[in-house]
This record gives C-alpha cells, sequence and structure tokens, in this order.
C-alpha cells in the first residue's frame, strides 16, 4: 500500500532526514520519501501499518503530519489540507518578516546609531540611563524572538533528540546573545546601585541583543521567500482537474439529461454539441464532427472524427455534434491518467540538496562542543566564571549562521532575478539548484520546437490555370471553412493582395476535403483519398506530394472536375532559433531528444533536420513521462521542455521541467523553470546561470566558513595566554556581519551575466523590417495587428472579419485563437476606422501593433 502525507514543520535536509528515520523505523514500512520543497512524503508500507501509526512517528520526530491525497471514485483529486498548509506556512513567514523588521530596525538604530554619529533621544545616552539603554534593547528583541520562537522549539528538540540541525544553531546562536545582554543588564543594574562605573563603562557597549535580532530576522526572511515559492507546486493539477467537465448529458431512449459526471457510467449514451468538452472517453456511435486534442496530445490541428472513431475525455467539440458510448470513466479517463501522473511525479522528486544544511550537520555539533569545551577550560584555568562564559559565547555568536544561512537564499535571489530580467523565469531554487547537473534535453515539438501554427510553406501549380487565378481559386475555395489549415491558406492568400470571394454551393467533406463553385466551376480541395475517390487525373503531382509529405509538410489537392490543378504545402514551421538552440546545447555536451504526438514522417523530417540524438513520436502524455523516466534510469539528470497540458506529466517527472512563455498555464505550473521568451536559445542561458549561480554558492559557503574558521580559535582565546590576544562577543559580532556582507556582495556579482543570443536573430528582425518598408513604397499600403478581446466562437471572429473587410482598401484576416487581426490597408486611412468599426460590432480593442 502507498500513500501521501503532508508534513509541517521542516526547514532543512536534517529536518527530512529526521522524519525518514522516524518513520523507516517502524515494522512494516518498506520505503520512505520525504520531499523537502514540497513539505510532502510518500510511504510504502504493508496492511499491518496505519496511516494513524505513521503520523505519529513524525509527531514522535518533532513535526505534524495529515493524510495528503483522498481520491474519490471519479478521481477527483483533494490536497487534504495540504493547500492550507502551504498558505499558513507562507502567511505565517510573512507575519514573522514584518514583525522582525518593525523591531529591528529601531533597535539596530538604538543599539548602533550613538557608534556611528547618528543622533539618538538622550534617554539612551550616559553612563546613568545605560539600564534604560540596554533593557529597552531587551524589550524590543522580545517580540523578534516570540514571533519566530519555532526555531527555537525546533532547533532544541533536534538538539535534544540528538540530530542537530540549522534551527538549532540559530536557536543556540541568538539565545546566547540574549542570554548574555540579561546577564549585562544585571550587571549594570548592580554597577549603578552600588556606585560601580568602571562596571557600567565596561559592561555598557557590551549588549548584543541586535545580534539575537539579527539572526532571526534575516533567516526568516530567506524562510519567507522559500515558503512564497512552494505555494506554486499545487496549481498544476488544480488546472488539470477544471479541464474536467462537471457534467454530461445522458441520452435514454428520446429523453436527454443532464448529470454530473460522477454519475456516468460505462455503455451510458451521451450528447456532445459543438463548443463543449467531450466528458469521458468513449466510442463515436453517431455525427461527424472536429476535435481540438491540444489539451491531450499537443496537436495543433483539430482531429476529424466519426462513427467507430474513439474520443478523450476533457478534449473540446469545435464543430459538429456527436452522440458516444462511454467506454472509461473515473479514474481510467485518460486527463485522470495525466492528473495522477503529475501527482506521484511531484511526490518523488528528490529532495533540495541544501548545502548549508547538509555542512551544519557536522558543524553545528563541532560548534556546541567547542563552546562547551572553551568556557571549561577557562573556569578550569582559574579565569573566573565571567570571563570563561564571555569566552563560551564568543564562539557561539561568532558560528551563528548569518553568513551561512545567507549563502545560498542570497544567491539564488539574485540568480532568479537575473533569469527573470532575461525572461527566464526560475520557480525554485531546487530548479537552479539541479540545472546545472543535467546531461539530457527532452524537447516537445509542438509550439516549443515549431512555431505551433500552420503556415503555407509551398503552393505548386501544374500549369493548367494562371498564378493568379489558382490562388484567386485557392482563396475562394477556402473561404467559407473553418478549419485550422484552411485559416493558414486564407492567410497566405490574402498576404499575395487577393481579396477572394466565397465559393457557392460550399459542401465539407470531414476526413477527406471540400468542394465549391468558383466563377462558375466546380473545384475540389482535399487528401489523396478524396482525389481517387473522385477519379482526378494526379499525373505527376503524386510524386511532388510525396516529397513534401517526406519532408513534414501536409500537402492538399487542388483540381476541377478532370485535372490537378494546383498543390499546397502546409507545416508548422520550425522556429527561427531552434535549429541554433539546439546547436548550442550540443556544444555544452547535453543530448537533445524529441518527443511528439505527431506522425512519423513529419517527425523524422524534422529530427534530420534539427540533427537531433533521438525521435520519438505518435507519443501520448504517459509514453512521454515513461520516456523521461527511462533516461534518468541511466543515470542521466534529464530537463523537458514543453508547452501543453500533454507535457505535464513529463515536464513533472524530469529534473528539471522547463516551459516556453507561450505554452499553456498548466504546464507554466508544472515546469519549475518558464522561458517568458519562447526561445529554445534561453534553455542554454538558463543552465549557465545555473552553473554561475551554484559556483557563487560555493564561494558563499567557502567564505561564510573562512572568517568561522579563521575567528573560532581567536573567540575560544586560544592566543590569549601566548599574545594578548582575545576576542569578545562584540567584536565576533562584527565578524559575523561582516562576513554576511562579504557573501551579499559576492553575490550580486551575478548580476553581470549575460545570456546568449541567436546570432540571426536580429538580422532576421531588420531583414523583416525593411521589407515591410519596401512594401509600403510600393503600394502605398501598410499592415498593423490590432488585439482584440471579446471574441469567444468562429461567429464571433466571422463578424470582425465581416465589418474589417467591408472598409474600402482593407484586407483583414482574424485569428480567433491569437485574439488578433491582421490588417492590410491604405496608408492614408485613420487606423481609428478600423477600431471603431470593431468596437461597434461588440469587441473590445485592447492594442494596435
Amino acid at each position: 500500500m502507498k500513500s501521501e502525507f503532508s508534513v509541517s514543520g521542516m526547514t532543512c535536509s536534517a529536518c527530512s532526514s529526521a522524519v525518514e528515520r522516524a518513520v523507516s523505523k517502524i515494522d512494516g514500512v518498506d520505503e520512505v520519501s520525504v520531499n523537502l520543497l514540497t513539505n510532502s512524503m510518500s510511504v510504502d508500507y504493508k496492511d499491518n501499518v496505519s496511516s494513524s501509526d505513521i503520523i505519529n512517528a513524525v509527531k514522535d520526530a518533532g513535526y505534524d503530519a495529515i493524510d495528503k491525497l483522498e481520491v474519490s471514485k471519479n478521481v477527483v483529486v483533494k490536497a487534504s489540507g495540504q493547500d492550507d498548509i502551504i498558505q499558513k506556512e507562507y502567511e505565517s513567514m510573512r507575519f514573522r518578516v514584518w514583525v522582525s523588521f518593525v523591531f529591528m530596525i529601531p533597535l539596530m538604530y538604538i543599539s548602533m546609531g550613538g557608534m556611528i554619529g547618528l543622533p539618538v533621544p538622550s534617554i539612551f545616552e550616559g553612563p546613568e540611563n545605560s539600564v534604560i539603554f540596554a533593557f529597552t534593547q531587551m524589550l524590543m528583541t522580545l517580540p523578534i524572538m516570540y514571533v519566530n520562537r519555532a526555531y527555537y522549539i525546533n532547533g532544541f528538540k533536534a538538539l535534544y533528540k540528538k540530530h542537530p540541525n540549522m534551527d538549532s544553531l540559530i536557536a543556540i546562536g541568538s539565545s546566547a546573545a540574549f542570554v548574555y545582554g540579561l546577564f549585562v543588564i544585571y550587571k549594570l543594574a548592580y554597577g549603578l546601585g552600588h556606585g560601580q562605573m568602571d562596571i557600567i563603562h565596561q559592561y555598557m557597549h557590551s549588549l548584543y541583543f541586535e545580534s539575537a535580532a539579527m539572526i532571526l530576522a534575516l533567516i526568516t526572511l530567506g524562510k519567507y521567500l522559500e515558503a512564497k515559492s512552494k505555494g506554486r507546486t499545487t496549481d498544476a493539477i488544480k488546472k488539470l482537474m477544471d479541464l474536467s467537465p462537471k457534467t454530461a448529458i445522458r441520452i435514454s431512449g428520446n429523453l436527454e439529461t443532464e448529470i454530473p459526471i460522477e454519475e456516468v457510467v460505462v455503455g451510458d449514451t451521451l450528447l456532445v454539441r459543438p463548443g463543449s468538452a467531450i466528458p469521458v472517453d468513449g466510442k463515436v456511435i453517431d455525427g461527424i464532427g472536429s476535435v481540438d486534442t491540444s489539451s491531450i496530445t499537443g496537436e495543433s490541428i483539430p482531429v476529424e472524427v466519426s462513427s467507430g472513431f474513439t474520443v478523450i475525455g476533457s478534449t473540446i467539440l469545435k464543430t459538429g455534434t456527436l452522440k458516444i458510448v462511454a467506454e472509461k470513466v473515473g479514474e481510467d479517463t485518460t486527463i485522470a491518467k495525466v492528473i495522477q501522473l503529475v501527482q506521484d511525479a511531484n511526490a518523488t522528486k528528490a529532495p533540495i540538496a541544501k548545502i548549508a544544511d547538509k555542512i551544519s550537520l557536522v558543524f553545528v555539533p563541532i560548534v556546541i562542543v567547542i563552546a562547551i569545551i572553551t568556557t571549561i577550560v577557562w573556569m578550569v584555568l582559574g579565569s573566573g566564571f565571567e570571563f570563561a562564559l564571555t569566552m563560551g559565547i564568543s564562539v557561539l555568536v561568532i558560528s551563528c549562521p548569518c553568513a551561512l544561512g545567507l549563502a545560498t537564499p542570497v544567491a539564488i535571489m539574485v540568480g532568479t532575478g537575473k533569469g527573470a530580467g532575461n525572461g527566464i523565469l526560475i520557480k525554485s531554487a531546487g530548479s537552479l539548484e539541479t540545472l546545472h547537473n543535467i546531461g539530457a534535453v527532452v524537447l516537445d515539438k509542438t509550439g516549443t520546437i515549431t512555431m505551433g501554427k500552420p503556415e503555407v510553406t509551398d503552393i505548386i501549380n501544374t500549369g493548367i490555370v494562371e498564378e493568379s487565378k489558382l490562388l484567386n481559386i485557392i482563396g475562394s475555395l477556402e473561404q467559407p471553412s473553418e478549419h485550422p489549415l484552411s485559416l493558414a491558406i486564407k492567410e497566405y492568400v490574402l498576404s499575395r493582395g487577393i481579396k477572394a470571394a466565397y465559393a457557392s454551393e460550399f459542401n465539407n467533406h470531414p476526413g477527406k476535403g471540400i468542394e465549391g463553385i468558383v466563377n462558375g466551376v466546380r473545384y475540389y480541395a482535399g487528401n489523396l483519398k478524396y482525389m481517387r475517390e473522385l477519379s482526378i487525373e494526379l499525373s505527376g503531382s503524386n510524386e511532388l506530394a510525396d516529397k513534401l509529405s517526406k519532408e513534414g509538410k501536409t500537402v492538399l489537392y487542388f483540381s476541377d472536375a478532370e485535372n490537378i490543378i494546383g498543390l499546397v504545402a502546409v507545416a508548422d514551421k520550425i522556429k527561427e532559433t531552434s535549429k541554433e538552440a539546439i546547436e548550442m546545447m550540443h556544444e555544452s555536451g547535453l543530448s537533445v531528444y524529441m518527443l511528439t504526438g505527431d506522425n512519423k514522417i513529419t517527425a523524422e523530417a524534422i529530427g534530420r533536420e534539427l540533427k537531433l540524438d533521438d525521435v520519438i513520436s505518435e507519443v501520448m502524455p504517459q509514453d512521454k513521462e515513461s520516456m523521461v523516466r527511462s533516461i534518468k534510469e541511466k543515470g542521466v539528470q534529464v530537463a523537458m521542455v514543453g508547452d501543453g497540458i500533454n507535457d505535464a506529466p513529463a515536464l513533472a517527472r524530469a529534473d528539471v521541467g522547463i516551459a516556453i512563455g507561450a505554452g499553456t498555464d498548466i504546464a507554466m505550473d508544472a515546469a519549475d523553470i518558464v522561458l517568458m521568451k519562447s526561445d529554445l536559445v534561453d534553455v542554454v542561458n538558463a543552465v549557465e546561470l545555473s552553473k554561475r549561480t551554484i559556483t557563487t554558492i560555493k564561494q558563499n559557503l567557502f567564505w561564510a566558513f573562512f572568517y568561522n574558521v579563521l575567528c573560532i580559535p581567536l573567540a575560544a582565546g586560544l592566543f590569549y595566554k601566548p599574545f594578548g590576544i582575545s576576542l569578545n562577543p562584540m567584536i565576533a559580532s562584527a565578524a559575523m556581519s561582516l562576513s554576511s556582507i562579504f557573501v551579499v556582495t559576492n553575490a550580486l556579482r551575478l548580476n553581470s551575466f549575460k545570456p546568449q543570443r541567436a546570432v540571426n536573430k536580429i538580422d532576421n528582425v531588420v531583414n523583416i523590417e525593411y521589407k515591410s518598408i519596401e512594401e509600403k513604397k510600393e503600394n502605398g499600403k501598410m499592415k498593423k495587428i490590432i488585439k482584440i478581446e471579446g471574441m469567444s466562437c468562429g461567429h464571433c471572429s466571422g463578424r470582425v472579419d465581416k465589418v474589417l473587410n467591408e472598409i474600402e482598401g482593407v484586407h483583414a484576416v482574424v485569428d480567433l485563437e491569437r485574439a488578433q487581426a491582421e490588417v492590410e490597408m491604405p496608408d492614408s486611412l485613420d487606423i481609428k476606422v478600423l477600431t471603431d468599426a470593431i468596437e461597434d460590432a461588440g469587441y473590445e480593442v485592447v492594442g494596435v501593433e
């Protein structure tokens, strides 16, 4: 049996190790995996073990746990308190940060202001006010310690259980500084009460309340930033669940009844209307339609289905009406399996390797032992309790993990900030850390390597009609169709300056082609099967079509009643920078794979052109996920790059999931890194940024420990007897602060990182712009892209298309998917005429490019 749990209270790798050890000791538990990033735990156990046994073991270790996932009969996944835990952790950290800094800033001013020449209230100056000066600092430190009491609870509990962690060092260091401050207050009060001013002068500036406060405030700030990133980990599953339809229309006889999706059973006959989601996996028994399967397969071109075809739940019926028989419901549906794959992959991700936490496992007990030995030795040597205590506390203060705690998060913050400034959104410290070790990159095809939108690549005229007439016939025949390939052809014809009329007597033959009358002649367009059914003379066009097909292009035949008059090749074009980006990956020593739901011919053509290491085609989401897993099993760390919902399981399974910014929200939520510019060159940049950041972290850790290693012997008084040199807590605190400053300054050097760019990218932009200018000079026209909100279906885009093309001199192509209209217009025409026409039709113009 395998169950998932949410664990709260973990702050470092020592915590997750303690939880794993505690649960592993239960008789009957076979395997335990704790994910520090998501505060989750996966446990594989026998029937003799209950979930309450596991929860109690976690509580005995000093943490809390609850059941994480509950699966209903229809696989509606509930995050059983996981979301609440993450949200509460985030809100708690935010509150703690505010309180800490609200009190720490004035505390630092009061304690240090006079030393650096800043004006402070007279009530805090002079020996006579020494107790007020000290007592005020103590009062301002108490709220900071109270809101951050978790460090003391977890730290001392871990210390008691002989598993000291970072919290233990924070707790001991800040407590030592605070306790020593209390000791000083008593000494000051005694000195004032007995008129012994030498005691006042000796101890008045030996207060270290600000050290205790600063340690807590800065560490809490780092934890707050970490908690903020954790809240994004469950969004992908939520959005996947939202894709699933909530109801279905069941047909019983002549009666149509809308029922909850949970009530659908295998064998039910369901009605699916255009524009709605197919409720479950099933088989079409009546009707013809076009189904958008991009949410599952990633394929951008809708699939024509009719009786006998299998359809997948949660895909969208674009046109037509279908009757289907339910074959898979609940947890057996494809979308439910996708959800489960994302959950499983997230639950089994390796814990983030926090170098500072690992080192602290050894460093913390060593420091504690040194401090105790230092105090005892000086007491044995007869130096007195106060001197011995001062030496011991100096060791603890100099060893406080300010720099150690900042070494990783500050570098991560600067690295992620630099990435964001260059369009590389890094969502977690773990992904940035892991990325520098990847050995393979797995790329999705549609929308990642390619543009994600079909475009005309070739038009071949067989010579029966002249070119302008051929383009007019093609454009007119495709005008009534809303198929994505038709949209690409219409856009191309319009770009050639031809405004084609609508063909009359238009007929659509799903899965084959279309026909219509243009200028009194009946023409046909479609695939090879359709041409053969019509007994059209193919002549030598078949060889040309085969050649284009081998290049990964979709070929459409256009004919009259007897002969082929032309061929149109349509393809999803490779992005300008994809080839160069893949070359850069190879130069970096990375293996590059491509996974796609597309057909084998198209995939292999792209693989040859881009010189990919391997190409896997015609794959479903679970196949992509298993492919990533198989590469990982070879001992190679894998980065997966994708943009579709179908990529979410693979993105989650990979060591680092990378989504491109033009992709779906779910892909971006499941991924660890998002490339906002949708440019594969940024994969190389992200890897390089990761390497630079990890190098900086290692440097920071070295310097953080360098100060400690250098100063701990001084703090312990090793050089006091022979040379009279000692390090009191005040100097120890200053040294600790210096190490923090050095760490922050070193991390800021990451701002010098400059990302690589595709060499030809700027040249391409310039050439396009130059061409556009030449076109303006030649025909006195200009092109604009109008961004439109409010279009929700083909009727909406058709209405906008109509009002724009009715304006004299205007040629417009409306793209519903991109929510825009590409317009060619006279340069003398005011753009406001177009925007007013769109808004009068009931839609909103949100921008003009």
